[in-house]
């Protein structure tokens, strides 16, 4: 029987009555292990575990704190082989893919150790004599934190990491998806020397579990600010509940991405863009592309070189075959929900070019690497063609290996059609034309965009976060993200030993006589 991981409450592991047990994606059979399931009583717990080491952590001098992110950094980068497979082994990304996530979390470590040493304040000319008036950063207090199965390692970086070089505490609920990861992540901050009750992490569900009770503990008064990766629909449960205890969430939701390819693009870098913008991850990713939109001179030879390239994909079990552009779906839940578009694209009268549902034994595409299928969840790569902004199928995210072509007339249209969803996170064109690209980067309603690239990727020091239905304007990553992890402090110093009320008090310059410039000359 193997080993059950408890959660890490207050520099202990803790046993729950119940357990889950996480599967690989690839390979159901495959058990990557059994995590005890965190009861409220556990999520309390946590939270009063991290209040009672805010204190400490939250004098502790920035540029210590930023030194301990530099170890963990340290140790990522030891340990990046070993949990990069373990990553592509629980939530079936291609090893490529789970190296650069876990590359990101490297990179945010090296960037936030330095804002250690970074961490400004302002001094302010004050309008009374013998004044100082200065700003600094305060920590906000616990933080809780919630994240999903698709980017285990890179994502709860971006919200850990600049949480604790700021002085917070942290509730940490990693999704269920992927505990071995987060797990394994977590004890890297222990042998960082990070203090007891700084970091907790507590596993288990998100409905009537873990993540539910971690969201009550807002209405119970023992966070100060919560941070949320997901589903839009959840994202607003999470905005509901903060907002009731006047607490800013950093929500990092859904998106419908569009990806523009113009009539004067380089198409074969257009068609790999693609590719890669929809079928990365198996589409599971918030910024993979759901609307290609083309414009309709080139419209048929971009459709004809792009079902191509689709047909060539190779798909199938990334432990198995490091090879494959895309694995499974992640859980079986995100499947059920996938397939069912296919109904969607059927009702808006849109015509399905490729894809065939789920792959099974007597129904693979072509690229499938062999094996047996039916170990894991694996959907066909799906394109839609005759798609329009009104229907169902080109509004609400996917979350699987599909994509839509859409055919526009011009980059007024296509600029059109992409703002013409309730989403707002990433966004991309292809074109050479300096005008264009201009006026879609002006006019594009989105918080990331690309030019000649795809609509994935982000770098540590660049904000990431969307708009509309992506999010709440909080931002992730980069100098950005401070804001979210901290409040503006300021002082007002009076060394003048007298009451001096400004705007009251204050010796304001009298003017002189006037003068008439006409009769000096």
């Amino acid at each position: 029987m193997p080993t059950t991981h408890g959660h890490l409450i207050g520099g202990a592991v803790v046993a729950s009555p119940t357990t889950f047990e996480s599967r690989s994606s690839g390979n159901r059979a495959d058990l990557v292990g059994v995590f005890a399931e965190a009861t409220r009583e556990q999520v309390r717990d946590a939270c009063v575990k991290a209040r009672e080491a805010f204190p400490a952590w939250s004098t502790t001098p920035a540029p210590i704190r930023g030194e301990l992110l530099g170890k963990v950094g340290d140790a990522i980068e030891r340990e990046k082989e070993s949990l990069s497979k373990l990553v592509t082994r629980e939530m079936g990304k291609t090893l490529k893919e789970a190296r650069g996530s876990v590359q990101e979390a490297i990179d945010t470590c090296r960037f936030f150790q330095s804002e250690g040493r970074r961490l400004y304040g302002q001094t302010v000319p004050s309008e009374m004599p013998n004044k100082e008036l200065t700003t600094y950063r305060r920590p906000l207090g616990v933080v809780g934190i919630v994240t999903a199965g698709n980017f285990p390692v890179a994502v709860p970086s971006w919200k850990i990491v600049p949480a604790l070089v700021t002085g917070n505490t942290i509730v940490w609920k990693p999704s269920e998806d992927a505990p071995a990861v987060s797990y394994a992540f977590a004890k890297l901050f222990e042998e960082a020397g990070l203090p007891p009750g700084v970091l907790n992490v507590v596993f288990g569900g998100g409905k009537d579990a873990a993540g539910a009770f971690l969201i009550d503990m807002m209405d119970e008064g023992r966070l100060d600010k919560f941070a949320f990766t997901g589903s839009t629909a959840v994202g607003r449960m999470v905005g509901e509940a903060a907002g009731r205890n006047l607490l800013h969430p950093t929500l990092e939701l859904g998106g419908k991405n569009p990806l523009i390819v113009l009539r004067d693009a380089d198409l074969d870098n257009a068609v790999q863009g693609a590719l890669f913008s929809a079928f990365a991850t198996g589409g599971q990713r918030c910024t993979s592309a759901g609307n290609v939109i083309v414009d309709a001179p080139i419209y048929d030879a971009f459709v004809e070189r792009f079902l191509a390239r689709v047909a060539e994909l190779r798909i199938g079990d990334p432990v198995a075959h490091d090879d494959v552009f895309y694995g499974p779906f992640i859980n079986e839940r995100f499947f059920e929900r996938w397939r069912d578009h296919y109904e969607w694209g059927g009702a808006d009268g849109a015509t399905l070019a490729y894809g065939q549902g789920r792959i099974a034994a007597g129904n693979a595409p072509s690229g499938w690497v062999g094996g047996d299928p039916d170990a894991g969840y694996y959907g066909w790569p799906t394109v839609w063609t005759g798609v329009q902004p009104g229907m169902r199928l080109f509004q609400e995210e996917v979350f699987g290996p599909t994509i839509n072509l859409v055919k526009v007339d011009g980059v007024d249209a296509a600029i059109d059609a992409a703002n013409a969803v309730d989403y707002g996170l990433s966004s991309a064109i292809y074109t050479m034309d300096r005008d264009w690209a201009y006026r879609f980067k002006s006019r594009i309603q989105a918080g990331m965009s690309s030019i000649n690239n795809t609509t994935n990727g982000a770098e540590a020091h660049l904000p990431f976060g969307g708009v509309k239905g992506s999010g709440n304007g909080t931002r992730e990553s980069g100098i950005w993200v401070l804001e979210a992890y901290t409040y503006w402090h300021a002082v007002n110093d009076d060394v003048s030993g007298r009451l001096q009320l400004a705007q009251m008090d204050t010796a304001y310059v009298q003017p002189g006589d006037e003068v008439d410039v006409a009769a000096l000359f």
